[in-house]
């Protein structure tokens, strides 16, 4: 049996900053991971340029049953302490918006300094090691023994850092659920966030044929609201704003829409009519949205033969008709993309069984759970990140 002082399951940015934090204290650590090669979320996100973290980042960034778990470690490993780590291994990074910080060249250069950093604690990293069966040891050094693929494994603490069931294509699975059941943890219902939603029946036709457009919108939902970008896709909706609300929308809820956030379409139709204004509608609308956009939209809300008519001519309830399906749409998604697309998995494991200081489990003295697969969701834009930033370095000095 080969023995550690710390078996990470999970090879992912959790996992792999939790085996440089111990192994840089001395500690003798290996990770484990059933997939191919390691950091396979990391490569690819943020269009493969990675959204490592947000110069922005505090509590209210995420969901959780229990919304004080993640202050703790978010205040011990911040993200300018990330930004230190990268910038000591030289990454060259830019902020792309509110204040999303992206590498300049690719998200391998993340991936690189987290290996470099496990190199400098001589952290051992096993890849397509699938675990079979990990058992607790009643007596000695050693708290628990792992039967894998490759063999025997023992160690003193064991780590959990297997992520969510987002994206199984890349490895994922509810593998790190089982473990924390088997353990008597408790699991909150798990949802796919950070997610397009899909539509059907005549609202998909729209979208259909709205398809690539994107535009600034607010859209809200559960009195959250978020301004950001909009795109409409063959299938639904997309784009930061729709994932951002996807993280607090539940089936059956309504979104509410407003495509001409921080102006008026009432005031704007006032200024157009003291102007004089004798273009047509789509036109002036064209000003403001995209002309593809107002014509489809316009036949989709049933005013197209407002649009034919002047300015001169509207009534005030046409002004009201315009201004509702502009500014305060109203709709309810058909569901979302799921798993396959999404981003992150919204729940996990109950954090109440999880101390939010050492990450170390109530109920299994040396079991450690980290990062996604725990019941704390980050908004878009490096809060993910931050939280396995975060997670997994307090862990690691724990170990």
């Amino acid at each position: 049996m080969q023995t550690f002082d710390c078996i990470i399951i999970g090879a992912g940015a959790a996992g792999l900053m939790c085996a440089a934090t111990a192994g840089q204290r001395g500690r003798s650590v290996a990770v484990l991971d059933h997939a191919n090669k390691v950091g396979k979320k990391i490569l690819m996100s943020g269009g493969g340029r990675c959204n490592f973290t947000n110069y922005d980042i505090g509590p209210d960034n995420y969901l959780s049953a229990n919304p004080h778990f993640c202050k703790s470690a978010l205040s011990r490993y911040t993200q300018w302490d990330f930004i230190s780590l990268v910038s000591e291994h030289q990454l060259a990074y830019h902020e792309k918006t509110q204040g999303q910080l992206f590498c300049d060249n690719k998200a391998k250069d993340i991936l690189n300094i987290l290996l470099a950093e496990c190199d400098k604690g001589a952290v051992s990293i096993q890849t397509g090691c699938d675990i079979h069966a990990i058992t607790p040891i009643e007596d000695g050094p050693l708290r628990y023994q792992l039967a894998t693929s490759m063999g025997s494994f023992g160690c003193q603490s064991l780590v959990v850092a297997t992520g969510g069931l987002s994206i199984p294509t890349m490895g994922a699975s509810g593998f790190g659920y089982d473990i924390a059941k088997q353990f008597g943890l408790k699991i909150k219902a798990r949802e796919a966030a950070l997610v397009p939603f899909t539509f059907k029946g005549e609202t998909l036709t729209l979208c259909q044929s709205l398809a690539g457009v994107s535009l600034p919108v607010n859209i809200t939902c559960n009195e959250q609201s978020f301004r950001d970008s909009l795109l409409f896709t063959h299938k639904g909706l997309s784009g930061p704003a729709a994932l951002q609300i996807s993280n607090y929308w539940h089936s059956g809820e309504t979104l509410a829409i407003d495509f001409l956030p921080g102006a008026s379409i009432t005031q704007h139709i006032e200024q157009w009519r003291q102007q004089g204004q004798k273009a047509s509608p789509i036109n002036l609308l064209s000003q403001l949205l995209p002309k593809r956009f107002i014509q489809q939209w316009m036949e989709y809300q049933g005013l197209s033969a407002l649009m034919q008519k002047e300015l001169v001519q509207w009534r005030r309830e046409d002004i009201a008709s315009l201004s509702q399906a502009l500014q305060h749409w109203q709709t309810i998604p058909n569901g979302t993309e799921g798993y396959r697309t999404a981003e992150v998995t919204r729940g996990g494991i109950d954090t109440d069984g999880v101390s939010s200081k050492t990450f170390e489990a109530k109920t299994a003295p040396g079991l450690y759970f980290i990062g996604e697969v725990l019941d704390v969701t980050g908004w878009l834009g490096g809060f993910n990140f931050q939280w396995a930033w975060a997670s997994g370095y307090c862990c690691g000095q724990q170990l």
